[in-house]
């Protein structure tokens, strides 16, 4: 039985005991999942952004002063087939799948696609983080999600990755945000665990 939060890896509250995630990692995705949706969430305003050199209230930022490419990349391939919208599509058919329910549907275009299966998750968030074996793996893809559409949206870089080592000799790459994380070895460890563990060695040139 879990007594840990398979996200963070803080301890579980007595009525939490068995679940896979805590109510606090709960309150965040569904938090983050809600940035994500309307004609002012983060993923319309990545339209905002499609032209180089922008941020998502339009101004100008400085560049290179070679000609850019017509549209931003990276936030084109979030609003994109595979990007935001059919990675929370997924979740949703497996999630639908565990639970033996029909395949999901949905209609409109991207913004209202994205808009229905957001709904639907949220509702389902009480279930995921009690049930589902996935849902750290969730719950990282969601922020990871977000926080992308918002380093397009604001022109914030992406928090700086750094790489530390769990005594059993594992890699694990975290940033300021990670909230928890779960070794290979089976070691889980909270936010503030992870960061008492040493820096990993740069590899010899």
């Amino acid at each position: 039985m879990n007594t840990t939060c398979t996200s963070c890896g803080h301890d579980l509250w007595q009525d939490e005991l068995g679940n896979q995630g805590c109510g606090a990692c709960q309150r965040r995705v569904d938090r983050a999942l809600a940035e994500l949706v309307g004609p002012r969430g983060l993923y319309a305003q990545l339209t905002d952004v499609l032209t180089p050199g922008t941020t998502g209230a339009g101004n100008r930022v400085s560049g290179s002063k070679n000609p850019p490419i017509p549209v931003r990349l990276a936030a084109l391939n979030l609003q994109a087939r595979g990007g935001v919208v059919t990675i929370l599509q997924t979740w949703l058919v497996d999630w639908h799948d565990h639970l033996g329910y029909t395949h999901p549907r949905w209609d409109g275009g991207p913004q209202d696609q994205l808009d229905q299966t957001v709904a639907r998750l949220r509702t389902l968030l009480p279930w995921a983080v009690e049930h589902h074996p996935a849902w750290a793996e969730f719950a990282g893809e969601v922020r990871q999600a977000v926080g992308a559409c918002r380093a397009q949206v604001t022109g914030e870089p992406p928090a700086r990755r750094v790489t530390v080592t769990c005594p059993c000799g594992a890699a694990l790459r975290i940033t300021l945000d990670t909230p928890g994380r779960r070794c290979a070895c089976g070691q889980q460890y909270g936010w503030a665990e992870l960061r008492r563990l040493p820096l990993a060695q740069r590899a010899a040139a």
